[in-house]
């Protein structure tokens, strides 16, 4: 199941972060989370797109399984927030629910989003964005 960011990505010839991701999408089957259908159709509408670009994208979602909520969706994300929340690592609420349909279906998540998806039980995360240590801190902190 691909995240929104890698969904973007792939759309984007030449991209070299999407193409990090060709290797887990070749010959698969590709699957969104309703949400990211959601978060993909707000874009055309806030960044103004063109006809052309917009059917180029509900063309591009045509072509993935979109799979909807469940109650069983609902449980996940209720007990995934539970735990995170308890924990003391929130995540966004659209990534949470992009989280919960990849356990729900135990289908591992395709994403460069590491930071907020990392820490979620259960979740089988495909990621190429370098892993950065809790506590690491980035060079730009350290200078001033």
């Amino acid at each position: 199941m691909l995240d929104t960011d890698v969904f973007s990505f792939l759309g984007k010839t030449g991209n070299t972060i999407g193409a990090l991701y060709q290797k887990h999408v070749a010959a698969k089957t590709i699957a969104l989370s309703f949400v990211t259908v959601g978060e993909l159709l707000l874009w055309p509408r806030a960044r103004n797109w063109g006809a052309q670009k917009v059917a180029d994208l509900q063309r591009r979602i045509s072509l993935a399984q979109v799979i909807p909520y469940d109650m069983r969706l609902c449980e996940t994300y209720a007990d995934l927030k539970d735990k995170i929340t308890k924990a003391g690592s929130p995540v966004p609420d659209n990534d949470l629910w992009i989280a919960a349909t990849a356990v729900r279906h135990s289908i591992p998540l395709v994403t460069h989003n590491r930071r907020n998806f990392d820490d979620i039980p259960g979740l089988v995360l495909v990621c190429e964005a370098p892993k950065i240590l809790k506590g690491q801190m980035k060079i730009e902190d350290s200078e001033g």
